[in-house]
């Protein structure tokens, strides 16, 4: 193995990839499987994990499902334990499930609000304080979060989702600076716009198309797998020496005037 190869291989490595039954999240723990971790699929619908877990078996990638209801504390950290029974290790986790809401603010329900922060935010908190318990007392492991573009800029109608991700970021700053010395990185991807599932009516709104086209120097949307380098990234040796960055993917769409 060249050392070229040595810097992003993922063989060994245990990865909990969280909403990853479809768009980023499936093609973050694709592109780990790839470069030879192990990947855990989590998601709330089981049948659908199940299904994608075939579909990257027959690549060749090692993959599992556990699924549950990231805002569950308990069920998450029954999962938790359930994937150290089985590896007896966790080297790293992809924080990544996360929920949309678009209503005007002057109109947006308090109960919307605390569900969107309660998957984009509170989770990534509960979730990766309980992962990093373990990478301690293991050496060591990775936590990646997924935030956004958004966050640092805003846009009508999705301020649960702006005030999540941009407390996601500062958390993560936060949990680097406490879990360095324990060994753990702790950083954050930042997609620009994507051509996911969840983002197909923006999609096929010619004027919102036109606006993400002109608006991103690269001159189109993200497809998913293209998030999937940043991940291998910042899970392998690589990214050692990288934590508390927040990493953006989004074509330079967030430096454009």
């Amino acid at each position: 193995m060249s050392v070229a190869t040595e810097l992003f291989d993922l063989t060994g490595r245990v990865i909990l990839i969280t909403g990853a039954s479809r768009g980023i999240g499936l093609a973050m723990a694709r592109a780990c499987g790839a470069h030879g971790a192990t990947v855990v699929l989590n998601g709330r619908d089981a049948d659908a994990l199940g299904s994608q877990v075939d579909a990257l078996a027959a690549e060749g990638i090692a993959a599992e499902a556990e699924a549950f209801d990231v805002t569950d504390e308990a069920a998450a950290r029954a999962a938790l334990e359930r994937i150290l029974s089985r590896h007896g290790r966790l080297w790293g986790l992809i924080a990544n499930a996360g929920v949309q809401h678009r209503v005007p603010v002057l109109d947006f329900p308090t109960e919307d609000f605390r569900r969107v922060v309660e998957t984009n935010l509170t989770a990534c908190f509960t979730l990766g304080r309980d992962a990093a318990r373990h990478m301690a007392e293991a050496g060591g492991g990775r936590i990646v979060n997924t935030v956004s573009m958004l966050g640092p800029q805003a846009r009508p109608t999705v301020p649960a989702y702006i005030a999540a991700k941009e407390g996601l970021r500062a958390l993560t700053r936060a949990m680097a600076v406490e879990l360095g010395a324990k060994g753990i990185t702790v950083n954050a991807v930042a997609p620009g716009y994507v051509a996911t599932e969840m983002n197909t009516a923006l999609i096929e709104n010619e004027q919102f198309n036109d606006w993400v086209v002109g608006k991103t120097p690269l001159g189109r949307w993200a497809d998913p797998a293209e998030l999937g380098g940043a991940a291998v990234y910042l899970m392998a040796d690589a990214g050692s020496f990288v934590s508390g960055q927040i990493l953006g993917v989004d074509g330079g769409m967030s430096v454009q005037v």
